[in-house]
């Protein structure tokens, strides 16, 4: 037995010793490297080895320490390729092929960077012609981890070819394919996405917990997954229940209640699956919902159609107590109403949830589907169910479980997606990210400028940092009303105090009912326009004009411009611009008229307004009407000249 054991510890020790040469799965076939900069190449081998790497003309060798960490620092290098670059130490040897020397940029955030090309306008064209882009993609996996993490758990680099580019990030690749066309070089994208998270998700704890910001939010979240279940469980019932008693709901005891008894309940919205809706992310059981239909005696006693968009999933329709459909509808849900179904005034309408959806499988419990497939068709009227005028209710006498989702907490993300980056040599970065962020438009201040810090100083390198604005999503309500999309929007243009920063205004290619809109080409192209000017010092790329001053006189204002040198313009055939507000001392908004003067100032005016104090532009989530261009045909940025209180003031990150 002795000798057994002394055995197995010898086997030990000797394959301990022999552990395999390895690299970060950043360095594989077809990868491109940065050119022009120092390239850090890194690994694993045994404890102590010695590592010798070999590419283009530079032979390096390193000793790995104890625990069998190595690094190589490889000298600046042009643009070329295609190179192979040898690894080896002792007996053995890696060998990677078709290394290109290039441009690589990061490309990240939420799911407009996420959207793939397969999926938006000019993709057959693109793909059909993919063989002659010099772009390679390495997309990095999903993955949340609440410590930060070394390596990846898988990825690999992919060329755009026919048969692949459909999955390479859209924006991503049009940034690419005008850089590939500028430059003459090969262009590498690291595509590191997940759709619908929040800033914080992307940011390091460390960074978090030294904010004044974000320090005291940081220290409160757990550090292990039970505790992340038991502070969302407790989350859930205090936004369902408040200080109230618990209740458990039956379909039956609810359908009986008049409307006004759901006025309590939390606000939720439609379409949406509650799994991303407020503080019901990443709840996955069973619930209610409840809709007020108001209607006048002329409606009562007609025949209606009423549709739930594309809810396949099993549940239970009430309409003033009476069971009116119970069971999923197979892909169009359309319940045809007789007369006598509604009465005047108030009706409760109530849907009792049971499953989540069919089709697609992976979504929730809640109301699928386009936002005009939900409504109530009457004979001369249709009234819509796409708002936020419901109520929710989780039924949490049923059983439910929480699927961890990234913005359970904060930097997992980070840890996962970003930090094991780090140090690959990039020229910069490229994000969209913003819209999860938007009810806490005003803390995005201090929140987006931290990630830029961050990752540079992760990085140690000041790189380039070129974002894009939000587009139009949503309603155009006014100035009074005020708009969390708009906040957001100034928040961005404020981080452009960071220096080495980029933004690509995008209000003008939007759509308005749709929040991933499918021209994503233009988008690329305008984030590298500013690369071109910004990075890589090119002529003859233009930029949207930004807000520089305002001066009120005369009952008029007078706007001037950055960037609008050459000139502006009203994309409208009679020349009229559209999209300003003035205020007074009040603080009440009008809408007014403005006009183009000395070229690149816009004078604003309104009978309402005899002496403005405050003037906005394109002030509204979705702002479709606004019309102002420079010459080139850049839109000009949203922005107020006021500091006015927001909707977004004083809510922050918890």
């Amino acid at each position: 037995m002795r000798v057994l054991i002394v055995t197995l510890i010898f086997s030990c020790l000797f394959f301990r010793g022999q552990a395999q040469l390895t690299t970060s799965k950043l360095f594989a076939d077809h990868m491109v490297l940065q050119r022009n900069h120092e390239v850090p190449v890194w690994g694993k081998a045994s404890q102590k080895a010695k590592v010798t790497l070999s590419f283009n003309d530079q032979k390096v060798s390193v000793k790995a320490d104890d625990q069998g960490n190595w690094k190589i620092l490889l000298k600046p290098m042009s643009e070329g390729g295609p190179y192979e670059m040898n690894i080896a130490s002792g007996k053995e040897n890696l060998v990677y092929h078709d290394v290109m020397l290039g441009e690589v940029w990061l490309c990240s955030g939420q799911s407009n960077m996420e959207l793939q090309l397969k999926n938006v306008l000019g993709y057959k064209f693109e793909q059909k012609n993919s063989p002659g882009m010099a772009i390679r993609q390495f997309r990095v996996p999903d993955k949340m981890s609440l410590q930060p993490e070394t390596e990846l758990s898988d990825g690999k680099w992919t060329k755009a070819d026919t048969n692949t580019v459909g999955d390479f990030t859209a924006v991503g690749y049009f940034f690419a394919k005008q850089l590939s066309k500028q430059l003459h070089v090969t262009v590498g994208l690291i595509y590191s996405n997940w759709g619908g998270t929040l800033v914080e998700d992307w940011i390091s704890k460390d960074a978090m917990l030294k904010s004044p910001e974000l320090g005291e939010a940081a220290k409160a979240l757990p550090d292990t997954w039970d505790g992340v279940k038991q502070r969302l469980d407790k989350q859930l019932k205090d936004y369902a229940y408040g200080k109230k008693t618990q209740v458990d709901y039956s379909a039956d005891q609810l359908a009986s209640q008049p409307a006004s008894f759901f006025d309590d309940w939390p606000k939720g919205s439609a379409p949406g699956q509650w799994t991303w809706m407020g503080k019901l992310y990443s709840y996955n059981g069973q619930g209610f919902m409840q809709r007020t239909v108001k209607l006048d005696s002329s409606y009562t006693m007609q025949h209606s159609v009423l549709k739930l968009g594309q809810t396949d999933a099993d549940l239970a329709l009430y309409i003033n107590g009476k069971l009116v459909k119970n069971g999923g509808l197979s892909g169009n849900y359309q319940v045809d109403l007789p007369p006598g179904t509604w009465k005047p005034g108030d009706n409760s309408l109530l849907i009792d949830l049971q499953s989540g959806q069919k089709n697609p499988s992976w979504y929730g419990i809640g109301l699928n589907g386009a936002g005009s497939d939900l409504y109530v068709r009457l004979s001369d009227s249709t009234i819509t169910l796409a708002d936020n005028n419901w109520h929710v209710m989780p039924d949490i006498s049923k059983p439910y479980h929480f699927d961890f989702l990234p913005n359970n907490t904060a930097f997992t993300l980070y840890n996962a997606m970003i930090n094991p980056l780090i140090p690959y040599a990039i020229e910069g970065v490229i994000w969209y990210q913003g819209e999860s962020n938007a009810d806490k438009a005003y803390q995005y201040r201090t929140t987006f400028p931290l990630l830029i810090t961050d990752w540079r100083s992760r990085w140690k390198q000041d790189f380039p940092f070129l974002f894009v604005q939000l587009a139009s999503f949503g309603g155009t309500q006014n100035s009074n009303v005020g708009s969390n999309w708009a906040e957001l929007r100034e928040a961005q243009t404020m981080a452009l105090q960071l220096p080495n920063t980029g933004m690509a205004v995008t209000t003008d290619i939007s759509e308005a009912t749709n929040i991933h809109p499918r021209n994503k080409a233009d988008v690329g192209f305008r984030l590298a326009d500013k690369a071109l000017t910004m990075v890589y010092h090119q002529q003859g790329f233009g930029e949207s004009p930004l807000f520089n001053s305002a001066d009120f006189s005369g009952g008029y204002a007078v706007v001037n411009f950055k960037n609008a040198v050459n000139g502006l313009m009203a994309k409208d055939k009679y020349g009229y611009i559209r999209g300003f507000e003035l205020a007074g001392a009040d603080h009440k908004f009008y809408y007014a008229q403005a006009l183009v003067v000395d070229g690149n100032k816009v004078k604003v005016w309104c009978t309402q307004v005899s002496q403005p104090v405050a003037v906005r532009y394109a002030w509204t989530d979705a702002p479709v009407d606004a019309n102002l261009f420079n010459t080139e045909g850049f839109p000009v940025s949203p922005f107020r000249s006021d500091a006015w209180q927001g909707t977004t003031d004083g809510k922050k990150f918890e």
